[in-house]
Formats: C-alpha cells, sequence, structure tokens
C-alpha cells in the first residue's frame, strides 16, 4: 500500500483517491437511486440538494485545510466560491437554451447530468494542460490574470445584452449539417425514424440532444474564464481540480432552484464582473507590495463581499417582483426563463 503516499502532481495519491471515491459515489446515487427516471424537479428539492452540494464542497475545503493546512484551505474555498459564482451566470445560459429548444423540465435534468459528466473530463484535459503550462512557464499567469480583468471589463460593459441561442454558429451548423427531428422524442437524444423522401430508416438527432451540444459548448466557453481565475488564486492541481468539481456537481441542483427565480438576480453579472477583475488584478497588486500573493483570507473575504453586496442588492431592487410561476413549484417547462 505506500503506493498511496506516492505523490501524485504534489498531493498524496490517498487523497486524490479520496476525492474521486467521493466523486464517484456522488454519481451512483445521482445515477441510480435518486434520479432514475426522467421527472420534474420542484424548487423546494431543488433547494434542499443544492444546500446538500455546498455544504459538502464546504466541507471538503475543511478537510483540505486539516490535512494541508490553513492555505491551502482558504485557497480551496476561495476557489470554490469563485466557481460557484461563475456557475450561477452558466445558469443564465442554461436557461436560454432550455428555453429555445422549449425543453420541458422532466427533460432538463436528463442533458444536465450528461452535461455534467462531460464537464468533469474537459475540465480535468483542461486544468492538467494548465498545470503544465503553468509549471514551465510561470510568466503565463500573469497573461491569465490580465485576459481577467480584460473578461471582467468586457463582462461590466455587456451585462446588460442577452445570450442569443439562434445566433450561435456551431447551431446553425449543426442544424444544417444534421439531420434533427422536428420536435422531441421523449428524453431520447438519438432516434431511427423513416426518410420522409426515401422511406428508409434514418438516424435522426432530436432538440434534446442539440440542447445537450450547447450546454457543453457553453461550459467550454465558461471554463475559459473559471480556468484562468482558479489558477490565479492558486497554481496547485489538487486545490484548482477539486474546487472546480465541487462546484460544478451542485449545478443541476441550483439550476432548478434559480431557473424560476433569474430574474431576482438583477446584479448577479456586475459582481461576477467585478470579482474577475479583482481576481486578476491582485496578482500585479502583489507584485506592487512586493509581496509573494495577496494572502488567500483578504482574497476569500473580499470575494465573498463581493458577491454578498451583488445578491442582496439584487433581491432587493427586485423584492415584491416574484412571478405566479415561482408559486407553482418549479412546475413550468422552462420557457418562461428565457423569455424575460
Amino acid at each position: 500500500m505506500d503506493f498511496l503516499w506516492v505523490d501524485f502532481l504534489g498531493t498524496p495519491s490517498w487523497m486524490w483517491l479520496t476525492f474521486v471515491s467521493l466523486v464517484a459515489f456522488l454519481l451512483a446515487l445521482d445515477l441510480g437511486v435518486m434520479h432514475k427516471e426522467s421527472r420534474e424537479i420542484g424548487i423546494k428539492e431543488s433547494f434542499l440538494l443544492s444546500g446538500f452540494y455546498m455544504t459538502l464542497g464546504v466541507a471538503f475545503g475543511g478537510w483540505v485545510w486539516f490535512q494541508s493546512g490553513q492555505q491551502a484551505g482558504l485557497e480551496y474555498l476561495t476557489g470554490f466560491v469563485v466557481e460557484k459564482s461563475l456557475a450561477m451566470d452558466n445558469i443564465f445560459v442554461i436557461a436560454m437554451i432550455f428555453g429555445y429548444f422549449s425543453i420541458p423540465r422532466a427533460y432538463q435534468h436528463r442533458v444536465l447530468l450528461w452535461g455534467i459528466l462531460g464537464v468533469i473530463v474537459l475540465r480535468g484535459v483542461m486544468i492538467a494542460a494548465g498545470a503544465a503550462i503553468v509549471e514551465n512557464y510561470d510568466w503565463v499567469l500573469y497573461l491569465f490574470a490580465a485576459f481577467l480583468v480584460i473578461t471582467g471589463i468586457k463582462m461590466l460593459l455587456t451585462a446588460e445584452q442577452e445570450h442569443d441561442v439562434s445566433s450561435n454558429p456551431v447551431l446553425k451548423f449543426l442544424q444544417k449539417r444534421l439531420p434533427v427531428t422536428n420536435g422531441l422524442r421523449d428524453e431520447k437524444f438519438l432516434v431511427r425514424e423513416a426518410d420522409e423522401k426515401t422511406g428508409r430508416l434514418k438516424t435522426y438527432i432530436t432538440p434534446l440532444f442539440l440542447a445537450l451540444i450547447m450546454v457543453e459548448l457553453a461550459d467550454v466557453i465558461f471554463a475559459v474564464d473559471s480556468i484562468p481565475a482558479i489558477f490565479a488564486i492558486t497554481t496547485d492541481p489538487f486545490i484548482v481540480y477539486t474546487s472546480n468539481i465541487f462546484a460544478i456537481l451542485g449545478l443541476r441542483a441550483l439550476y432548478f432552484a434559480l431557473s424560476a427565480l433569474i430574474h431576482r438576480f438583477a446584479y448577479l453579472k456586475y459582481a461576477l464582473s467585478v470579482v474577475l477583475i479583482f481576481i486578476g488584478s491582485k496578482i500585479f497588486v502583489a507584485d506592487m507590495l512586493g509581496l509573494a500573493k495577496i494572502p488567500p483570507a483578504v482574497s476569500l473575504s473580499v470575494t465573498i463581499g463581493i458577491l454578498a453586496v451583488g445578491i442582496l442588492g439584487s433581491l432587493w431592487a427586485t423584492r415584491g417582483t416574484d412571478k405566479d410561476d415561482t408559486k407553482q413549484d418549479g412546475k413550468d417547462d422552462g420557457t418562461a426563463v428565457a423569455e424575460q
């Protein structure tokens, strides 16, 4: 059993195995027990699940703190908060995608589940590549930092603009090149149906599969922001990957919890913009102050403070604007959010 104590990417192998085992157990529980069949997930259940995943993510940070020290624990928690907040921004886009394809809530869970499985693999590849680059070329961190500042400013200036799914070039290409059914086929991604012209059986993709592709594409785009953000906090591959995955694991529950309440988060994008600018600029500020890095406790406090102001300010500004569909325990078809 000596291999358990061998370092893998700077962290003992047994810690990696503990993390992987926990994630595998959560996915198996979700797939095999909690959601074996497609069904609508109500807002109450969504909030409970979201709270469970958030609690688990924070508890894992406490375990990292206990095993690797205060700095590692604070860096994990900062990364977790940043990644979770960016995942909230991703919810806006996912809601638009489901609304565009008119995907009922009963089928949205399946798209999000397969989407998250893809994200776990994709983020692993991107983080491994990023870690290798940073290890050999540490000046890349300054490029990441500058990119975050520019992205934050751009997001700040375009916060009022809505995501236009129909104009996406990838979607246009897929719709032009691939045979797509003229409607959903329950929860199926692929179906075999007779061609209208020849009468021969032909494989078609459904709008549900197109929605899955667009959700995965959205995560690729968001990963371009989130990966540099976490590397600007820490370059430890274990902390980078675990904070990413624990933030993403609760994305499905968070989506169903917040999708009907998105109109209440009017200032969230502004807060996220400021967070990205702060995370990027603190590397340059640390250099000017002659510090190795801004203390993790300061980074975590400022990040939470910015997000708290954005969320609480949004809830206060939109008080009394709750709509009828939020009182129906989330039993809508997912299109109302996209029309706002």
